[in-house]
């Protein structure tokens, strides 16, 4: 009996895109409408009829209105960390960011892993929006 060794076969690892998509996908967002934060002030899903590319990524909005005021100013509207969990970010790590745990601060979207911690987050933004600011875009090496 023979025993295969697949070590040397094994998959570098890559650079992580700088947004987050999720495995098995290329959908910004979770397919959200991230200008809807903004103007609805709740998640909206975005439809693939309004949807465009913007770094390495598909955008969706749930109007065409909302895909031009993206179109128009995408840092404005794109969550911070490429969509990836703010927390981690600032723990020098990534996460998946998930679209029903959000907040808008100084006018940035700020997307977290989940509610627990996004609690942890809220505790201290301030210094954990500076951290991540400082680990950004690193942590995706």
């Amino acid at each position: 009996m023979s025993v295969l060794t697949f070590g040397a076969a094994a998959p570098a690892h890559a650079d992580k895109k700088p947004v987050y998509t999720g495995l098995f996908s290329n959908t910004a967002v979770g397919g959200y409408d991230p200008v809807a934060y903004f103007t609805e002030g709740e998640p909206v899903e975005g439809k693939k009829e309004f949807s465009m590319q913007y770094e390495g990524a598909e955008w969706r909005f749930s109007s065409a209105e909302n895909l031009e005021t993206f179109r128009a100013d995408p840092e404005k509207y794109a969550p911070q960390f490429g969509g990836y969990c703010a927390w981690a970010v600032a723990q020098g790590d990534t996460a998946k960011g998930d679209p029903d745990h959000w907040q808008i601060v100084d006018g940035k979207l700020y997307l977290n892993y989940n509610k627990k911690i996004q609690e942890r987050w809220e505790l201290n933004r301030a210094q954990f929006i500076e951290q991540g600011n400082t680990n950004w875009p690193a942590v995706l090496k």
